[in-house]
């Protein structure tokens, strides 16, 4: 079952495109003039890079196009250049008057012309016009009315051809050079050598302008003056189609990619035709062209035609699926809706109805007396029918008739259960129409409802669903005389988000209601709405659609609030989501009642602003194609004035080692795109890495600015984006900021030493410092030292000297303990020798020999304690213990001194006075004066020296 379904469904396709051929209306254009890219008036030919840019041969020189901006570069002579041809190396080969040479990027990228004119004999290099350039094989050739210049491809010349009689015309056909030698005929170059082709018939005499090949070993040849013919080897005869009309006074032919054929005239503008001579376009200047004279004519890889005028260029956009309707059809006013009935293709406007035959390539014509706002055009039971400002319509071949004045109807709806029934919304409710006697008849308005109903759809059930604009969703049912009308009201309380911009629409016999938050459908069952989630994948929950329609093979064209396009139907069942192509028409759609108008499979009409938009659904489209590549066009040092570092024309930039100085690191970069006719809807995103983290928001703007960049490596990166969502291939620049003077690496060197020697110098003072530091802290402490030393020594001096009193003071005592001890046992010998004496006075006057013995015995005991000279030795003992041994060292020192001497020695070291030692001495105080003068003599002291000090410190 699913293989039938596919045969059926591609049998669809194919019966579909094969029931027309023809394309309506006109494809996007766009004219270039004299004034807007730089040059001359008149344009010779055109070649294209493989990044996508546009070379054109101008009599100023050579034009460049880059999709924004146009260049232009001249010979050395400042003379026309006639043609240009790229070959693998990118280099542009360019041929005008007396010249002939290439372009290639100089130093900084600029083009710079090469002329190849010094490599041919001397003889040969006086020339005049050089019409044409052909690449052939492994060669180029050069062609001038007289001679052929074949070069290699290394650019050496390998051969000169020269005319038999005079060259009129070069073409390249099947990767052969073709020439007409004016009075010969048709030549081929083979082998070095040119060959006359067979059976030429008049072509001998006639200006040969195009050949196109039609079959193995078959041609067209397109001559100026004498129409087309149909040429083999074996004969040659007119060709005249029945339904193309003749084309005169051609001047150049190309031979598309789809197989047909573009012809430019010189004052009948641009024909394109099929093999089978069937008329497909034809632009002048009353259908879009600017200008009727065709100089040249390119097809560039998208599938674009570029025209070269006698004055100006001319885009034409046929690789997009779309044709514009509009004046230049004849078709003028605002677009509303559209059909297509009995070969007619009928065309709705606020002027009224306009018709067009099916399968002509003719203008549009007004239908008389349906002037004025038309709404809907729809076909119920084959009678066509017109809703109208002013009433409702019946159109009949190419006449109208007015059904009724009443106002406003907006639509036409075929009642379910009564099939010759009518029913149309109205600005004021609804009425109704009959189909009777073959004719459209108006009944009746119905009663009951007043409301603007403009969208209509009916269900299964015969119920009818009106959407209002801003009031929400009503079910109507018509009563069962169908006099009046009955309703209920659905709002958010019945499960839709909102009541503002609801549609109804009926899709695969679903009816569908698009809302400002999605898709809903009726749920009978809970008599709610609810979310449709089958389209809710290729829409989400935000996406408001104003207009849906349904073609024969179920392919769902919608417009939506930002974006339109078509769900393809695929083998499977589900849908692919294609509508980036569609961006081109966003701005030229109806903003006030948008639609979609249904020709057949495949094909739709969108209502525009100005007339409406073709489209033709075909998945091998080059606009589904991937985009051109991005291009960094020029890079500037940005200043007082600007300086060109980098010229580019190719998607890679050259390999260009970019240091720049610190001081003149400002840059602006130039970028592009080479999609044509979107100079204000490219989109671009840069990054400079090094700088910046990653890339930024898309932005209209085609150059990007950095200035004060630091030292350092950075890359450039830029992508972009076309009208059509697709990314072009990213471009990338890399280039280097050299670091001041003050931060290169020799200054970082003689930093380096500078800091090395200041760290020196500044260690060298730190130390200083220090150890001045060091020795202050050094002196402070050896100073605090010493005072504490000193404060010590004084301690201990005053220790000492306080031992020292201590010592004396006990000294002093002792001295006068011992002279006490001394004088209280002098005194006691002394009073025990007066005793004595008086004892011995009273043994020599008492008569009493007992008493004698008696106090004898008592002298005796008396002498007997009595021993001075002991008791001495005892005190000197002690004396030298107190005094240091001075009797000892005294008595050494002088051993001449007497006992007595001595004594007075010892009493004066006690520091005794004359008086205590008179009374020691037991003599007067005269004799120890006396004595103390013979101590002195003794000694041998200086008369103003002083005996007892001398004591005292010996």
């Amino acid at each position: 079952m699913k293989k039938i379904i596919s045969i059926v469904y591609f049998f669809l396709c194919y019966t579909s495109s094969m029931a027309q051929s023809i394309e309506l209306g006109l494809p996007f254009y766009k004219y270039f003039s004299s004034q807007e890219y730089s040059g001359g008036i008149q344009n010779y030919g055109f070649a294209q890079n493989e990044s996508g840019l546009i070379y054109v041969a101008n009599n100023f020189g050579m034009l460049e196009y880059d999709g924004t901006k146009w260049n232009r570069y001249s010979l050395p002579n400042s003379t026309k250049i006639r043609d240009i041809v790229i070959d693998d190396q990118n280099r542009i080969f360019a041929a005008g008057q007396g010249e002939f040479g290439y372009f290639a990027p100089g130093e900084k990228g600029y083009l710079e012309f090469l002329s190849l004119i010094p490599t041919l004999p001397e003889n040969e290099r006086n020339l005049e016009e050089v019409w044409k350039i052909f690449r052939m094989h492994n060669a180029i050739i050069f062609c001038t009315f007289n001679k052929l210049f074949v070069f290699r491809t290394d650019l050496q010349l390998e051969n000169i051809i020269e005319a038999e009689s005079h060259f009129e015309s070069f073409f390249s056909h099947n990767n052969q050079l073709l020439v007409h030698d004016r009075g010969i005929g048709l030549k081929r170059l083979q082998n070095s050598t040119l060959e006359l082709l067979k059976n030429q018939g008049e072509l001998s005499n006639t200006y040969v302008s195009g050949i196109a090949a039609v079959g193995k070993d078959e041609r067209l040849i397109f001559t100026r003056d004498k129409g087309i013919f149909h040429y083999n080897e074996a004969e040659i005869k007119k060709w005249a189609p029945s339904n193309l009309n003749e084309i005169k006074n051609i001047n150049h032919v190309l031979r598309l990619r789809d197989g047909k054929i573009a012809l430019g005239t010189q004052n009948d503008g641009i024909f394109i035709i099929t093999e089978a001579g069937e008329l497909t376009l034809h632009m002048d200047k009353s259908h879009g062209l600017h200008n009727n004279t065709v100089l040249s004519q390119f097809e560039d890889i998208r599938g674009n035609l570029w025209i070269g005028h006698s004055n100006g260029i001319s885009l034409l956009e046929l690789n997009l699926p779309f044709r514009l309707i509009d004046q230049f059809s004849n078709l003028s006013g605002t677009g509303y809706d559209a059909f297509v009935a009995d070969d007619m293709i009928y065309f709705g406007t606020n002027n009224g109805v306009s018709y067009l035959p099916q399968n002509e390539k003719g203008e549009s014509k007004l239908i008389s007396n349906t002037s004025g706002q038309v709404y809907q055009i729809n076909s119920i039971q084959n009678h066509i029918l017109v809703a109208h400002n002013d009433g409702a319509f019946e159109i009949n071949g190419t006449r109208a008739r007015k059904i009724t004045d009443y106002q406003g109807v907006w639509n036409f709806l075929p009642l379910k259960d009564h099939p010759n029934l009518i029913v149309s919304g109205t600005y004021t409710g609804l009425v109704l129409f009959e189909i009777r006697d073959g004719k459209v008849e108006f009944l009746r308005k119905l009663k009951g409802f007043d409301e603007s109903s403009r969208l209509m759809q009916q269900d299964e059930k015969g119920n009818i669903w009106m959407t209002h604009g801003y009031k929400g969703v009503y079910k109507l049912q018509l009563s069962e005389d169908l006099q009046s009308v009955s309703y209920e009201f659905y709002g958010v309380d019945k499960g839709l988000p909102t009541n503002l911009l609801i549609s109804v629409w009926k899709i695969n016999d679903r009816l569908l209601f698009t809302t400002e938050y999605g898709i809903y459908v009726y749920n009978h069952a809970e008599d709610r709405f609810e979310k449709d989630e089958f389209f809710r994948p290729y829409f989400g929950d935000d996406f408001l659609i104003t207009s849906l329609l349904e073609d024969p093979l179920g392919n769902i064209f919608y417009i939506g609030e930002q974006e339109v396009g078509v769900l393809e139907k695929q083998i499977g069942g589900g849908f692919q989501k294609k509508h980036q192509v569609f961006n081109k028409i966003l701005p030229f759609l109806n903003d006030d009642l948008q639609n979609i108008s249904l020709l057949r499979g495949n094909e739709a009409l969108f209502a525009g602003n100005d007339g409406f938009i073709w489209f033709k659904l075909d998945r091998n489209s080059p606009a589904f194609l991937p985009g051109f590549p991005t291009i960094i066009r020029s890079v500037y040092q940005t200043g007082a004035s600007d300086s060109l570092i980098l010229m580019n024309n190719h998607h890679q930039s050259r390999n260009v080692q970019l240091k720049l100085k610190y001081e003149l690191a400002d840059l602006r970069f130039e970028v592009a795109n080479p999609v044509p006719n979107q100079e204000n809807d490219l989109e671009f995103q840069y990054w400079l890495e090094g700088f910046e983290e990653g890339y930024g928001e898309w932005t209209v703007r085609k150059d990007k600015s950095y200035t004060n960049l630091r030292e350092g490596k950075y890359t450039f990166h830029v992508i972009s984006r076309d009208l059509f969502g697709n990314e072009g291939q990213e471009a990338i620049f890399e280039f280097e900021v050299m670091p001041p003077w003050y931060r290169s690496t020799l200054a970082y060197f003689i930093y380096f030493i500078l800091t090395m020697v200041a760290l020196y110098f500044i260690y060298k003072t730190i130390e200083k410092r220090y150890q001045k530091k060091t020795k202050k802290i050094t002196a402070e402490q050896t100073r605090q030292l010493k005072e504490k030393e000193s404060v010590l020594v004084a301690s201990q001096m005053e220790i000492e000297r306080l031992k020292t009193e201590k010592l004396e003071f006990e000294i002093k005592n002792k001295n006068k303990e011992l002279a006490s001890a001394t004088m209280h046992l002098i005194n006691k010998n002394g009073f025990i020798d007066h005793t004595r004496t008086h004892l011995t006075s009273i043994i020599k006057k008492s008569k009493n020999q007992e008493v004698k013995n008696e106090i004898q015995k008592v002298i005796h005991s008396i002498e007997k304690n009595i021993k001075g000279d002991k008791e001495w030795e005892q005190f000197e003992i002690h004396f030298d213990q107190v005094h240091g041994d001075f009797m000892s060292r005294f008595k050494k020192r002088y051993p001449d001194l007497s006992p007595q001497e001595i004594k007075l020695s010892a009493y004066l070291r006690m520091n005794l006075s004359s008086k205590e030692i008179a009374y020691l001495m037991n003599i007067s105080t005269r004799g120890v004066e006396i004595a103390r003068y013979r101590l002195r003599k003794k000694i041998q002291l200086e008369r103003h020296e002083n005996l007892q000090e001398f004591i005292l410190k010996y």
